[in-house]
């Protein structure tokens, strides 16, 4: 057993001791409880909502990729008073050489709330692995962010991506964010599995609530990208108050390099960072055969250069192998049209969302059912995808805490706590996952699995084949 494996060990033999964990018919649910009561959003005049001091000060910032390679930025922002500038500043590190770039604005409107003036800015052939700075509200209150490029694309190029879903804007939520920031297997880029402000939560779906959502992640995502999937609370289709335009706020203030992976919508597309190749799919979009999302994936897959970006991987929102009360098989619908594929393609592992709570499952399929012949049960499949549900960001909607019993024998671990996880790309061949609960200290992981890759080294690297 090589260092890596002698690593993992200890870390399930310390993650056994911590957790207590029950074990079942299945992997092992874990008998930590957290206290079961519903998050409370923080106030409005939290110090986490603070809008910028200064005329028309941009505020809600955030970055994403933007473009397919990882060469170019997204710069996004508010003004609120006036337009003013769409021109964003920017210098690579150690540079005294500045350059422009212009960007378009936009705004809308949803009930009886006006956005402010929502600008969008594409900083375009950047250098790989570069800190750049950029200064944005040129004209009336300057600010100034960075972010650090990407390696170029290879494959064994290593990068640590992070994990949140289903955050919202609770005192939990900000614990989830926190834990995130302070985790000493620093996140280069978040992963993020859909449902961010719950605006949709309040009255007339209060939009007010995602300006003060993207005020308070800004102190993250003005400074590293945030890779973003749309989930049901994205919707935002409210024809009782005359809305009627499904993803509407959502598609305003968050855009995405769709147009790079020849998508022909925002709410599915492709970019290739890193070692990575990440694939976003839209679980609230038609995707049956014929399909713009079914037809763009098909020809999606077969795309995917595993010499060049070894690890793929798929964001979804709704989980296709959950064993929790809540959410049970929403997801089975598109789990039937697209599991073949992934499993055909060996994706390595898929993350999803919407049930608030954490599981991991083992490396299963379900593709033998063809109506008639009853093989209708999952099976072990080295070829198919580990599927992690990570929505446990800590919205106020709660906790999910009614697991189903005996645990199904597909699912590894799960447990009902709020936390992020990393996926930490080591090379080719491995990456380690790590999942973080917030009543924990900040290194300490409560669920971690060594990966190994589907094309590269597709041995049984199940939680129990490892230890």
């Amino acid at each position: 057993m090589g260092a890596s494996g002698t690593t993992f060990v200890l870390a399930v033999l310390a993650a056994t001791v911590l957790n207590s964990a029950v074990l079942c018919s299945g992997g092992s649910t874990s008998s930590f409880v957290r206290k079961d009561e519903k998050s409370g959003d923080m106030p409005l005049d939290s110090d986490v909502f603070e809008v910028p001091p200064g005329h028309n000060a941009p505020q809600q910032v955030h970055i994403t990729q933007g473009d397919h390679v990882g060469k170019a930025v997204i710069v996004s922002w508010v003004t609120v008073e006036e337009p003013g500038s769409n021109t964003v500043l920017y210098w690579a590190e150690n540079s005294d050489h500045k350059h422009k770039a212009k960007g378009k604005v936009t705004k809308y409107k949803f009930y009886n709330y006006t956005s402010g003036y929502i600008h969008h800015c594409t900083i375009k052939n950047l250098e790989y692995d570069t800190k750049y700075y950029y200064e944005i509200g040129i004209g009336h209150t300057t600010r100034t962010f960075w972010f650090t490029t990407p390696p170029e694309v290879g494959p064994d190029v290593p990068y640590t991506f992070g994990l949140i879903g289903d955050l919202g804007q609770t005192y939990d939520s900000n614990s989830t964010l926190t834990h995130y920031e302070q985790n000493p297997t620093k996140g280069q880029a978040v992963l993020f599995v859909g449902d961010l402000s719950y605006a949709d939560n309040y009255p007339n779906h209060d939009n007010v609530r995602w300006d003060t959502w993207a005020r308070f992640v800004e102190r993250s995502v003005a400074y590293q990208p945030w890779i973003w999937t749309a989930g049901n609370h994205e919707l935002d289709y409210a024809p009782e108050i005359g809305e009627t335009k499904p993803f509407k706020p959502f598609t305003h203030r968050y855009h995405v390099p769709f147009k790079a992976s020849n998508s022909t919508s925002p709410l599915w597309y492709s970019i290739k960072r890193a070692s990575a190749y990440i694939i976003v799919l839209s679980s609230y979009s038609a995707y049956g055969k014929y399909t713009p999302q079914y037809k763009w994936l098909e020809q999606e897959l077969p795309k995917v250069n595993r010499s060049e970006t070894p690890w793929l991987i798929v964001l979804l929102h709704s989980p296709w192998y959950n064993s929790n009360h809540y959410h049970y098989m929403e997801g089975e619908s598109m789990r039937v049209m697209f599991e073949p594929w992934f499993v055909k393609y060996k994706v390595d592992v898929v993350f999803a969302g919407h049930v608030h709570a954490y599981e991991r499952s083992h490396r299963v399929s379900n593709i033998a059912y063809n109506v008639v012949n009853g093989i209708c049960t999952p099976v072990n499949d080295l070829s198919a995808p580990v599927y992690i549900t990570i929505g446990d960001g800590g919205n106020i909607e709660g906790l999910a805490n009614n697991m189903t019993v005996p645990q199904p024998e597909y699912s590894a671990f799960r447990e009902a706590s709020f936390g992020h996880a990393t996926f930490d790309i080591k090379n080719r061949t491995h990456a380690y996952y790590g999942w973080h609960r917030n009543q924990d200290g900040y290194a300490v992981q409560a669920d971690t699995m060594w990966f190994s890759n589907r094309y590269w080294n597709p041995i049984d690297d199940s939680t129990s084949a490892q230890s």
